[in-house]
């Protein structure tokens, strides 16, 4: 196995239920965790120091002008941000959490800035509070959430899911299909469990595509057999790193996979949804229904991880 992805990890957080959820999630997930260093970012946009320089009189200042603005940013830093963040800091020490954290002050497009910092101070796994959109409505406007998933193509993203729960890594769905994308998404899931022993049950799920069935058979392959094997193998890798064989349970099914996989995400009772992804576009993702972007938008309770490696 590679080195775990979870040692360094980005949280883009504000003030909001949102980013409180975020926590929350971290907390659980890190409760145990030592060797973990962990960034707490907010990014700051344009609008906090209009709103704030509204009374000032520039004809008196310009020459100061860069002056002002600092001691404006400095205090607006002060008084509006260090308390939640040192709240949050908090949160995560009670909780359990050992590791390091820092505390990161930007400004920018949020979105922008986030995908500049993880890709240039080297995170390699980003957790993020998400807000209840439609697949249409997030492309067009360009959330703060579907900006990062599209344009981190190399780093993990877990988008936390709007449902509170005390345990938000309980029951953990891991689909997977046979490509090198999915058992990326096996191999995080062990570093999950030996991160955590919060995961009280991990379902292994294979979706017989039903529009490939024939092609499979013509080409001599019993898609079930081949199914069995891929779920068999995904299992052996989890236990090979040391997830106990009673956390494991395997099922399958056919159908289309991102209908099958929804299904079973909404039936089922899961917290979290971890998978791996090929690196695609964003409009390409849109139009062809890429089924990790079919999940983000119907399972908004659950928190979705997106592997990229």
């Amino acid at each position: 196995m590679s080195k775990s992805t979870l040692e360094k990890i980005l949280m883009p957080v504000d003030n909001s239920d949102n980013s409180k959820r975020a926590i929350k999630f971290a907390s659980v997930l890190l409760s145990k965790a030592e060797n973990v260093e962990l960034s707490l970012l907010y990014v700051m946009t344009g609008g906090y120091l209009s709103e704030r320089m509204k009374n000032i009189d520039f004809r008196a200042e310009l020459v100061r002008q860069t002056e002002v603005f600092k001691k404006i940013r400095a205090k607006h830093i002060e008084e509006n941000i260090m308390p939640f963040l040192s709240g949050y800091e908090k949160n995560l020490r009670d909780a359990g959490f050992k590791g390091v954290i820092y505390k990161i002050i930007e400004e920018g497009d949020a979105g922008n800035k986030i995908i500049e910092v993880a890709t240039q101070k080297g995170f390699k796994t980003v957790v993020m509070s998400r807000r209840g959109m439609s697949e249409w409505k997030s492309y067009v406007l360009g959330s703060v959430s579907n900006k990062v998933i599209h344009g981190l193509l190399n780093e993990n993203i877990y988008i936390v899911g709007q449902k509170i729960v005390d345990n938000p890594l309980a029951r953990i769905l891991l689909p997977v299909d046979g490509s090198e994308y999915s058992f990326k998404a096996v191999e995080h899931v062990s570093n999950l469990a030996k991160l955590t022993n919060a995961i009280e049950r991990i379902t292994i799920f294979r979706v017989i595509n039903v529009s490939l069935y024939l092609e499979r058979v013509r080409q001599g392959i019993d898609p079930e057999i081949e199914a069995e094997e891929i779920l068999t193998k995904a299992k052996k890798m989890l236990q090979d790193e040391g997830v106990s064989a009673q956390l494991i349970e395997t099922k399958s099914s056919v159908g289309f996979p991102k209908d099958e996989i929804i299904k079973e995400v909404q039936e089922g009772n899961y917290n979290l949804v971890v998978m791996g992804r090929k690196g695609r576009s964003a409009l390409k993702d849109l139009v062809l229904g890429g089924v990790s972007s079919a999940i983000l938008n119907n399972c908004t309770d659950q928190t979705v991880a997106i592997i990229n490696q």
